[in-house]
């Protein structure tokens, strides 16, 4: 049987080990003191569309016993699933897993992060993932999958045949896996999705509460249109992600909120309790990934001299409160549509 390695056991890893688990795969969680005995009676998992599944006798590594190269280690999937902040220090870290076979995953959102990784194993195959959904802990023990899409895998002509086995082994309507040959596309599409991120951290309330507010999806319009002329610039064509097609996001966001309840149902379909990662970051003191996400359109829209002055303010405000010692309280929609007003179009 093919083994696994989680490397990462935040809310995706956890939910991705335990799903693994749950379906019988060979799977090991490398994971800190704290997370083991949070997790030492299985896993409950869950998702909007009242899938339910318990995931029993999960089996960890720690990390600290991760000091030397031992074939017993080795793995044939290592999937890595810390955020792109930590990706250099994993990419020294995941060393004692890496046998000459070993697949690395790399499930960061973002783009470039897997750079890290194949600079230093350029004998292994590295392939990125697209990880689309929320997820949310309930409470010690219990994760919730609380938004739609397919798990994606990328693909390449030497690993079609690996990956096409991989995809039909995890696919389930618990977390949906799929895998495409034009990743690049579809994390640029991705990145889109997640420009949501920044105003969700700063808005400091739920997903669907932010989206029922027009002020604030105004903002997310004006972040996407940013990304667009960058996307076009680069001849990009953005793969369709959602119910509604990219180029059409920031006009449906920008609708009064009577038409966009109207139109943008499938949209609204998220678990209410749902947050971003970044919200998660922002509020528990860490580093976001800001950089990686709206500061890859500025970095980028640099290079095809195009501005992005939405982008730009919105990492000032993110790296504010992450140099700050004052909590969030949550910047009010019309505060924070003012602060970019200059690059919106209301």
């Amino acid at each position: 049987m093919q083994s696994h390695i989680i490397f990462g056991a935040g809310l995706i890893g956890c939910f991705l080990g335990g799903r693994l688990t749950s379906l019988g795969r060979d799977t090991k969680l490398v994971c800190r003191p704290l997370i083991h005995k949070k997790l030492s009676n299985g896993l409950k998992l869950t998702d909007y569309l009242d899938n339910t599944v318990y995931a029993k006798n999960l089996d960890f590594l720690a990390l600290e016993d991760l000091n030397k190269k031992d074939e017993h280690k080795f793995c044939d999937f290592l999937w890595v699933t810390v955020k792109c902040t930590g990706v250099d220090q994993a990419s020294e870290d995941i060393y004692p897993l890496v046998g000459r076979d070993t697949i690395i995953l790399c499930c960061q959102n973002g783009l470039g992060s897997d750079q890290v990784m194949k600079q230093k194993y350029p004998q292994n195959t590295v392939l990125r993932v697209m990880v689309p959904f929320n997820v949310a802990e309930i409470k010690p023990g219990h994760l919730h999958r609380g938004s739609e899409g397919a798990l994606t895998i990328e693909v390449t002509y030497k690993t079609e045949n690996i990956i096409e086995n991989l995809v039909k082994q995890l696919n389930t309507s618990l977390m949906p896996v799929t895998q495409t040959k034009e990743m690049k596309e579809l994390l640029w599409a991705k990145l889109q999705l997640n420009l949501g991120n920044s105003v969700n951290a700063l808005a400091n309330i739920p997903v669907k509460a932010m989206l029922q507010q027009r002020n604030y999806r105004l903002v997310i319009a004006a972040l996407m249109r940013e990304l667009l002329s960058v996307t076009r610039a680069l001849d990009i064509q953005l793969p369709k992600v959602t119910a509604v097609p990219g180029k059409y996001l920031p006009f449906v966001l920008s609708l009064p909120d009577f038409l966009f309840n109207l139109v943008a149902n499938k949209m609204m379909a998220i678990d209410p309790t749902v947050r971003t990662s970044m919200w998660w970051d922002l509020s528990q003191g860490k580093k976001t990934e800001i950089d990686y996400l709206n500061g890859a359109i500025v970095n980028v829209g640099k290079e095809m001299n195009i501005a992005c002055p939405a982008n730009n303010n919105i990492i000032r405000l993110i790296k504010t409160f992450e140099n700050s010692e004052i909590k969030n309280q949550g910047i009010p929609s019309s505060k924070l549509l003012a602060t970019i007003s200059n690059s919106t179009d209301k």
